[in-house]
């Protein structure tokens, strides 16, 4: 008889109260889940701008440098930075590469070591086309995206080109009132996002 108390006891299965309380406890987990997925979402794109920004200003200090080996031909009134954030990884071409082998055309690719020393992380190629025998100089492989850009993308297709999800400033512009124009000195973030240290993603 005691042992059919007791069986019967823990085989009534929960009262009312004990199945809200367990509903209760499961909805103040799941709510304080949800943040810290989102923080964790929030310091990966944080990182992903933050290496995105040094990679595409490493490339534009090379191209700098590039201009003052005298490697890429300018004209007078232009500052010697990339006229657009396509010529990074489009190529330009290398005044002093090109004719050397007798416009013969040759196939071969060669890596430099003009690098700037500001952009150490940044790779120069040049690349010899085998039609015209032009050497041009890539300073990305790739323009990377501001991820941090909220694009209208139709069927997941990104309808924004890299460069223009990017702000430019020129180098005729202030830090304080950036602007675009003839050449691009420097990128920053067009988010009106704070980061998780406070500041604005723009200000990076």
């Amino acid at each position: 008889m005691i042992m059919d108390a007791t069986m019967s006891k823990f085989s009534r299965g929960f009262t009312l109260v004990e199945l809200m309380v367990v509903v209760a406890i499961m909805a103040v987990l799941a709510s304080s889940a949800m943040p810290l997925q989102e923080l964790i979402v929030k310091r990966e794109k944080e990182q992903e701008l933050r290496v995105a920004l040094r990679q595409i200003r490493s490339a534009i200090d090379a191209y700098k440098q590039a201009v003052d080996d005298g490697r890429i031909e300018i004209k007078e009134d232009e500052s010697g930075y990339p006229p657009k954030l396509d010529d990074l990884y489009m190529g330009v071409p290398d005044i002093k590469a090109t004719g050397s082998d007798g416009g013969t055309g040759t196939t071969e690719t060669a890596s430099t070591a003009a690098t700037a020393s500001t952009a150490s992380t940044t790779t120069t190629n040049t690349n010899t086309t085998a039609t015209t025998g032009t050497k041009y100089i890539y300073f990305l492989r790739r323009l990377p995206r501001d991820p941090t850009f909220k694009d209208m993308d139709v069927a997941g297709i990104e309808t924004t080109s890299a460069a223009d999800t990017w702000g430019k400033r020129s180098y005729e512009s202030t830090p304080e009132n950036p602007q675009e124009g003839k050449d691009v000195f420097d990128v920053y973030s067009l988010s009106e996002s704070t980061a998780l240290n406070g500041s604005m993603y723009k200000d990076w």
